[in-house]
C-alpha cells in the first residue's frame, strides 16, 4: 500500500515536472535519471537463504540491532522458532560479543552488580523474542554500521544497526 503511494507520487511529480520543462521550453528527464528519494545502501533484512539457515540449524529469525540509550548500548534482539535449537543463544557460560569491523571494536555484554549480565539468559520458549545490550561506551558503533554477532559458536554477520 505504502509502495503504491510512493509511486503515485513519483509518476506525478514526473509528469508535473515533465509539463513545467516543455512549458518553458527544455526537455523533461526521465523519472528514473532523478529519482525523488534515495534509498539507503543497507538492507536490514536478510536474504531468505540466511533467514532459512538460522531457521534449520539455530531455531531463531527475525534479527534487529538497535542503538539505544543514546547510543551507549547496542541492543540485539531475536526470535525463537525452535526452543530446542536456540537454547545454546541463551546459555550463561557463553560471552556474547559484537564485531564492528568499520569500527574496528568488539563490544561485550555488561555485568552489573545487582542485575547481572544485560542479557535474557532463561530457557528459551518457541515465539518469543530474547535480547541482549552491548556496551557502546565512546559510541564507537554508529547506525548504520553493519556488525557481527558472535554467541558461542553462533555467528550472525552482516546485520545493520539502526
Amino acid at each position: 500500500m505504502l509502495l503504491a503511494e510512493v509511486l503515485a507520487c513519483s509518476i506525478l511529480f514526473a509528469s508535473a515536472h515533465g509539463q513545467s520543462a516543455q512549458a518553458s521550453g527544455t526537455t523533461a528527464t526521465s523519472p528514473t535519471a532523478h529519482p525523488t528519494q534515495k534509498s539507503s545502501p543497507y538492507h536490514p533484512e536478510a536474504p531468505n537463504r540466511a533467514r532459512d539457515y538460522y531457521r534449520l540449524n539455530w531455531g531463531v529469525d527475525s534479527f534487529n540491532v538497535r542503538s539505544v540509550e543514546s547510543g551507549e548500548l547496542i541492543r540485539f534482539d531475536y526470535r525463537v522458532v525452535d526452543a530446542v535449537k536456540a537454547q545454546p543463544l541463551n546459555d550463561k557460560k557463553e560471552e556474547p560479543f559484537l564485531f564492528d569491523e568499520r569500527a574496528r571494536v568488539k563490544l561485550v555484554v555488561p555485568s552489573l552488580e545487582k542485575v547481572g549480565q544485560l542479557r535474557q539468559s532463561s530457557t528459551p520458549e518457541a515465539g518469543k523474542v530474547y535480547w541482549m545490550a552491548f556496551s557502546n561506551k565512546g559510541g564507537m558503533v554508529k547506525r548504520g554500521d553493519r556488525v557481527t554477532v558472535v554467541i558461542g559458536k553462533f555467528r550472525a554477520d552482516g546485520l545493520v544497526v539502526e
